[in-house]
């Protein structure tokens, strides 16, 4: 499933492609048409992210609320726009660019009420302006699940996905199996600012890089990491390899139904 970084770099491209036109809204695949029929041909006003969820407005006052799930792809290409497959659930064209949404878990036509509904059950995003990182503090204070646990829960931090929990909490030296009520505010505050650098420069790159720069290959002698998600990791799949800091085994376990990817070594703390 795609981290926030990916959502928030896709709302950025759907306004630089879309915004302010007045897009052909269609649903090739057949699931959205009613609602592409409602908007085809309305200004497309606001691109927005929070957390794992995309909205695009139209007109100001409709909202396509977007989730990409496990299997969802989207895919920009240049005018004209070739022939949809049959796959496509939402395509967005104009004169100087298309879009296709494939196989989301969630593609529908919301009302601001219903938008705002969605942002009441997420926690604060690290890449939104209006987060607020005292408001998931205050949840992980009390909580005796792990920390590692809570970083992937989308009602305390929206956006935080397996990479960015393992990368950060190595980042830091802490033990992924620590409880939430044993973080320190000063370690919040730390993992926090590092989440917001991290993923900020996802976005900008479209990329997830982690490593310091005294720990990259070329700093340290390695060869690069090769792997289909890209970036330079410290033990984000990793498993059974050494660690850049250590030299230790790189361990793996399942947590919260993702596996999990630490350094028992150095994360002591």
């Amino acid at each position: 499933m795609p981290e926030g970084h990916t959502i928030h770099r896709l709302a950025q491209d759907y306004a630089q492609a879309f915004r302010g036109s007045h897009p052909h809204v269609t649903s090739p695949q057949g699931k959205f048409t009613d609602a592409a029929a409602l908007l085809t041909r309305t200004e497309l006003t606001t691109t927005e992210a929070h957390g794992k969820h995309l909205f695009l407005a139209f007109q100001d006052t409709d909202w396509i609320h977007i989730h990409l799930g496990l299997f969802g792809k989207v895919t920009f290409g240049p005018a004209p726009a070739p022939p949809p497959t049959d796959t496509v659930r939402l395509r967005l064209a104009n004169n100087t660019s298309y879009v296709d949404l494939r196989g989301p878990t969630t593609c529908a036509l919301i009302t601001p009420p219903e938008k705002q509904a969605i942002h009441d059950r997420l926690g604060p995003d690290p890449l939104r302006d209006d987060a607020d990182p005292g408001t998931a503090y205050q949840r992980i204070s009390r909580s005796r699940t792990t920390i590692a646990a809570l970083l992937m829960d989308q009602k305390v931090i929206a956006g935080v996905g397996n990479v960015y929990r393992a990368e950060t909490l190595f980042r830091h030296g802490i033990d992924p199996y620590r409880a939430g009520r044993d973080i320190t505010p000063a370690e919040w505050d730390a993992i926090w600012t590092d989440l917001v650098g991290l993923m900020r420069e996802g976005v900008r790159t479209n990329r997830i890089d982690t490593v310091r720069p005294q720990h990259l290959p070329e700093a340290m002698g390695r060869p690069p990491r090769v792997d289909d998600h890209g970036g330079e990791v410290y033990v984000y799949r990793r498993a059974t390899m050494p660690c850049h800091i250590c030299g230790g085994e790189i361990r793996t376990a399942d947590l919260a139904a993702r596996n999990l990817f630490w350094c028992p070594t150095c994360q002591k703390n």
